[in-house]
């Protein structure tokens, strides 16, 4: 059975395009496109990895990671945040509220599909 991952991102062709290279990998990719629809789309099903974007309509990313890491049963999740804001103060708020690892925009794809690649077979950042 492949992983699941789950893509929290309001820009379309971020979404197009991760959507197209993570299925190509081998993974089964849910999307949402609204921060507030990321946490009931994790308690309809469980992703392996979360791919959440910092800026989003609804609620913004490290809230959301946040609130993933305040429930007991995600905290294995590895969450990848990404960002357009590529201060080093953005970064470190991101893994201080729990982020596995932090992506800025723009982003190589094929060292993105190599990071989740990696996450999801404990590797670590």
């Amino acid at each position: 059975m492949s992983h699941s991952i789950l893509v929290a991102d309001d820009e379309p062709s971020i979404v197009l395009s991760l959507e197209f290279l993570l299925k190509k990998a081998g993974y089964r990719v849910r999307v949402v496109r609204d921060g507030s629809a990321v946490i009931p789309a994790m308690l309809e099903e469980r992703p392996d990895l979360v791919l959440l974007d910092a800026m989003m309509p609804g609620r913004d990313g490290f809230d959301l990671c946040q609130a993933i890491r305040a429930e007991p049963g995600w905290a294995t999740i590895p969450v990848l945040m990404l960002t357009a804001k590529s201060r080093e103060v953005e970064k470190q708020k991101g893994l201080a509220l729990g982020a596995t690892d932090y992506i800025t925009k723009p982003f190589s794809t094929r060292d993105l599909v190599e990071t989740v690649r990696r996450h999801l077979a404990g590797g670590g950042p």
